[in-house]
């Protein structure tokens, strides 16, 4: 099996460095958030976005959904080339044209414009699903866990402040201020890679066309991908069923809460950025199913205490924290079973899994906003219940076809 799928490939050389030290992790870990933040700056923005172009809330909302579109085709069309070409420069790429594309957003004399920036910027932002596989393959195999935790700490970070900083931003300087401030921003990070990163030798000697191709064979072949795929997807379902609906609970009974308390929420979900590395660590050790079953487990708990204590602040903010701990040990444990899987094909692994992650984020977000609609929050408990327990069952499946065999 492995040697149809790797028909085009070569083995993957070591990097220059002879080692990734910490310094480098850290820099790739304020990459990750800086550049995933792009994605998020326009959420808090877009009812001051509305009032310069004269727009509707509906239709201003466009441009939250236009990002996540650019990053979507990002994800499938781009990241793969982390396989084929030298990923030092296809990152440096990225980051340039992401800083021209946040320039484009700050300076849109028209909606429209603002729209084409929007999927531009979600294009060029899928840098960190290209540094995580980096980093994976520098790492060595007993600290793997524990690298890309690192690095994926700070993508979290990234997402959970992104908000709180753009919507300050924001409120004092204005919109495009915030989009001027990514765009140098990029520029400066391209600076410091270009100096710190160190260069790779492609592994992936065919066509674009068969590198495409390959995405299909690998999760037709790799049941570990889809079992990971399948389990990430709906558990990130899971996980924005609550944060999609939080703020409508907040602003209502009983807490009749402002967007700077809301805000503040974020600050809180955090504490799962925390958890990363230690859930890499717990990978390395025990092994990722391991640490993904804990995960499951703590996210159903988290949904459990969401239910029943979530009209209490105190079982509120304990249910945040333990869901996104929960969340964030399953998802590094999974990257990290998956990273192992084929070392040469690393970009295409996470091209499939992200993928399927991204797509069961936007099912939660839809059944989330249709529970709260419907049936308030306990409605909301019950879908994200139900999509955890979906993750936790289908990984016990295929842990039970696995033990079969």
């Amino acid at each position: 099996m492995k040697s149809t799928l790797l028909e085009q490939e070569k083995p993957a050389s070591a990097v220059s460095a002879p080692a990734i030290d910490a310094a480098l992790v850290w820099l790739m870990a304020i990459t990750c958030g800086l550049v995933v933040a792009n994605i998020y700056y326009n959420q808090p923005l877009l009812a001051d976005i509305g009032n310069t172009f004269h727009l509707s809330d509906s239709k201003v909302s466009l441009i939250a959904t236009a990002t996540q579109i650019g990053y979507t085709l990002g994800l499938f069309l781009v990241v793969p080339l982390g396989d084929k070409v030298e990923r030092k420069r296809l990152i440096l790429l990225k980051l340039l044209c992401a800083a021209a594309a946040m320039a484009l957003a700050a300076f849109a004399p028209s909606f429209v414009v603002l729209v084409v920036a929007s999927v531009l910027i979600g294009i060029f932002s899928a840098v960190p699903q290209l540094l995580i596989p980096m980093a994976a393959s520098l790492a060595n195999d007993e600290d793997r866990g524990r690298i890309v935790g690192k690095v994926m700490s700070g993508l979290l970070i990234g997402i959970l402040l992104s908000r709180t900083i753009s919507g300050y931003v924001g409120a004092h300087f204005g919109w495009r201020t915030m989009f001027w401030a990514g765009s140098a921003a990029m520029v400066v990070l391209t600076g410091v890679l270009a100096l710190k990163l160190p260069t790779s030798r492609p592994s992936f000697t065919g066509t674009y066309a068969s590198l495409m191709k390959s995405l299909v064979s690998l999760t037709r072949d790799l049941q570990p991908l889809r079992r990971a795929a399948l389990v990430g997807g709906f558990l990130f379902a899971g996980f924005s069923v609550f944060w999609t609906t939080l703020v409508f609970f907040l602003e209502g009974s009983p807490y009749h809460y402002g967007s700077d308390v809301v805000g503040f929420f974020g600050l809180i979900g955090a504490c799962g950025a925390l958890a990363a590395p230690l859930a890499g660590k717990a990978a390395d050790k025990k092994g990722p199913d391991y640490a993904i079953r804990i995960g499951l487990l703590l996210a159903l708990a988290a949904y459990a205490i969401l239910g029943f204590g979530g009209y209490h602040l105190a079982g509120l903010v304990v249910g945040v924290i333990i869901l996104d701990v929960g969340v964030q040990a399953t998802h590094i444990s999974n990257q990290s079973s998956i990273f192992a899987l084929i070392p040469e094909a690393r970009s295409r692994l996470n091209t499939v899994y992200m993928t399927a992650y991204f797509i069961g984020g936007s099912l939660g977000s839809l059944a989330g906003g249709f529970a709260w609609a419907n049936a308030g929050w306990a409605g909301v408990s019950a879908t994200g219940f139900s999509f955890v327990l979906a993750a936790f069952l289908i990984n016990q499946l295929y842990r039970r076809k696995q033990q079969a065999r």
